[in-house]
């Protein structure tokens, strides 16, 4: 029987293989894509981790033992930490202050994939919670993974592959996969049902915050 992790990325997979394929992504790899449309992909990740870690808050709030109050804690302050180093970091590239980005609206798709994130793990069991937030660790992971092997020309684009191909944040994710797997023993068929239904939307969410990206979502009125 195959394990929690397994049985979800079995749902994931088919549209990670779409996100690697995207242009947005083959765009870093090969130096081509547009720094605008990078520029708008770090503004609108900036809003999303802030909200990110708001959720990841909520599952140390709801989790069932000290080590994954603890853990889950960490990783919230550790999506603040990444918003203001990577991002500043990239901001300073593009001339943009803190005001230029607060003043930027939060786009369609990152205001869609928070409010499912945030409603999802206040609302729903702790197992939903977990499913909801994994495709953000597992998928960019796996991204990084696959983009490191080819690296990118353009410093900027490859600063970026780094930091999602590296160990530090490959430690990060093995410890919530390994949680996952613990959970996965003793939930009912119904909860694996949900958690199956929450990590596919996510990972949805995933691919159309890229393409989002690529298009330079704007709300049509």
């Amino acid at each position: 029987m195959p394990t929690l992790a397994q049985d979800l990325w079995s749902q994931m997979a088919g549209v990670y293989q779409q996100i690697l394929r995207h242009p947005f992504l083959q765009g870093l790899t090969d130096g081509s894509l547009d720094r605008a449309a990078f520029r708008y992909y770090i503004v609108q990740d900036a809003h999303y981790l802030r909200s990110y870690a708001r959720a990841l808050s909520l599952c140390a709030a709801r989790a069932p033992a000290e080590a994954e109050i603890l853990m889950f804690a960490q990783h919230a302050a550790g999506a603040i930490s990444v918003e203001r180093e990577l991002h500043e970091g990239f901001f300073t590239d593009f001339g943009l202050s803190a005001d230029d980005v607060a003043a930027t609206p939060v786009a369609p798709t990152c205001q869609a994939y928070t409010s499912y994130l945030l409603a999802v793990c206040s609302g729903g069991s702790f197992a939903e919670a977990l499913a909801a937030v994994l495709p953000c660790y597992w998928v960019y992971w796996e991204v990084g993974k696959a983009l490191l092997e080819q690296g990118s020309p353009d410093p900027l684009y490859q600063r970026w592959i780094d930091t999602y191909g590296g160990e530090a944040f490959a430690a990060v994710v093995r410890q919530v996969l390994a949680l996952t797997d613990r959970i996965g023993q003793d939930l009912s068929d119904a909860e694996r049902r949900r958690m199956r239904a929450h990590v596919l939307t996510t990972t949805r969410y995933e691919w159309m915050f890229w393409d989002a990206g690529w298009r330079q979502e704007t709300w049509p009125v």
